[in-house]
């Protein structure tokens, strides 16, 4: 089976029932909206915000500035160790409930900013 993937930066249109509509397209699950693309993204609600599940966004740091994590219906803080891992690759994270994430990147990416959210499906 291969990975999902999209190969290009699509303002979020939808999200809710457990995924997000994207460039004419649906996706069930989670979400990495990156500079290379967009990626299935294997976690849930409730699952740890573990430095290893953001290995993705770590390997294209030259490419982000800020990084807009969505963690679910109730915002939830980044784990110390995570925040240090974004900020010694210069990234500024930013956690905040899934909605306010997707409007935020539709907002930074329509200004052409250097940003990438990590988004855990409602």
């Amino acid at each position: 089976m291969r990975e999902a993937h999209f190969p290009g930066r699509a303002p979020i249109d939808a999200y809710g029932n457990g995924g997000f509509r994207f460039a004419d397209m649906s996706h069930r699950g989670s979400v990495l909206m990156l500079p290379s693309g967009t990626y299935a993204w294997d976690i849930s609600e409730g699952d740890p915000l573990a430095i290893g599940k953001f290995k993705r966004v770590l390997d294209e740091a030259r490419e982000i500035e800020v990084l807009l994590v969505g963690t679910g219906r109730e915002i939830r803080p980044l784990p110390a160790d995570l925040k240090a891992a974004l900020k010694a690759a210069s990234i500024f994270s930013d956690p905040m409930n899934t909605g306010a994430a997707v409007r935020t990147y539709n907002v930074m990416l329509a200004e052409s900013r250097a940003v990438a959210a990590a988004l855990i499906a409602v």
